[in-house]
């Protein structure tokens, strides 16, 4: 980033006040008697409807248009591993986009955890107060149970940004570009940069699709990912991993291939431009789809 754009998102996150979101009243509050009807004594009405019908929060409360954007910072798109405070612009960030395009509020929460099971118990202990969650920078593999056992436990949405987000709209451009040069999914060969939670929902959607698990060859930071590559491979990766036929770069595997998809870090390198070591470190293109 160049010092001029550094200096002006300094700036803009600055000022008037820091920080890019706020809280805002829905109701006057311009008198003793909205005050006690927004607070005690009135408040009690509510609570007690809500007592008695839990889905009167709904019509009650903010809970039906309020989403938690939650993080604990361990993948931030090009930062990577930064923690959960230096993550908060990203959440509040996401929170505006919500606001301005959807007309969504957001609460941002940075959970200051890295054990999956008590982040888990965190965000789930958090339900009462939303009505949807959205996961954000979590690092892979952790993010895939994360959200799974987030779902298991908890009655309102859990969607994790990073994995489904990224999936429906790259597979919407892929789509789009096989019709545009007449090919069918199902015949179609992809290389795929990265294999971490954007890259395996990406590939989970085009295969529910119909694109051919056999027609797909993934690149990590240790090269292609082929059968029994190493002990204990990740799940999600292993369901990915082709037959070995003695290819080990991205270079040897994208000749050929119909479609790229870069999923990996934020620095980039060519294929064809390869490391000596030939493993594909970085997506040759931009990490982001």
């Amino acid at each position: 980033m160049d010092e001029q754009l550094k200096q002006s998102a300094l700036d803009f996150h600055e000022f008037p006040v820091p920080g890019k979101i706020q809280v805002s009243p829905t109701k006057p509050l311009a008198t003793q008697r909205d005050l006690a009807l927004a607070y005690s004594p009135g408040v009690a009405a509510p609570c007690l409807e809500i007592e008695k019908d839990p889905l009167a929060a709904y019509k009650y409360t903010a809970r039906g248009n309020l989403v938690a954007v939650i993080s604990n910072g361990t993948a931030v798109l090009g930062l990577g591993n930064i923690g959960a405070l230096a993550g908060k612009p990203v959440m509040e960030g996401k929170g505006v986009l919500f606001k301005k395009f959807a007309g969504i509020d957001v609460f941002d929460i940075e959970v200051d955890e890295l054990d999956p099971d008590k982040f888990i118990n965190v965000v789930a202990a958090l339900e009462p107060t939303f009505g949807g969650i959205n996961l954000e920078d979590i690092k892979a593999p952790e993010c895939f149970y994360i959200e799974q056992k987030l779902r298991e436990r908890m009655n309102i949405p859990v969607f994790h940004d990073d994995q489904h987000g990224t999936a429906i709209i790259s597979t919407a451009a892929i789509l789009n570009g096989l019709r545009v040069v007449e090919k069918n999914l199902s015949d179609v060969r992809m290389v795929v940069s990265g294999a971490g939670a954007a890259a395996i929902a990406c590939m989970n959607l085009l295969v529910a699709l119909g694109m051919q698990k056999h027609n797909i060859v993934v690149c990590d930071s240790k090269g292609v990912i082929y059968k029994d590559r190493e002990p204990n491979m990740a799940e999600t990766k292993a369901a990915y991993a082709v037959d070995d036929d003695g290819k080990r770069t991205l270079d040897d595997v994208i000749d050929g291939a119909d479609i790229f998809l870069g999923c990996s870090g934020s620095e980039s390198t060519d294929p064809g431009d390869g490391e000596e070591d030939g493993a594909c470190a970085n997506d040759p293109g931009p990490g982001e789809p």
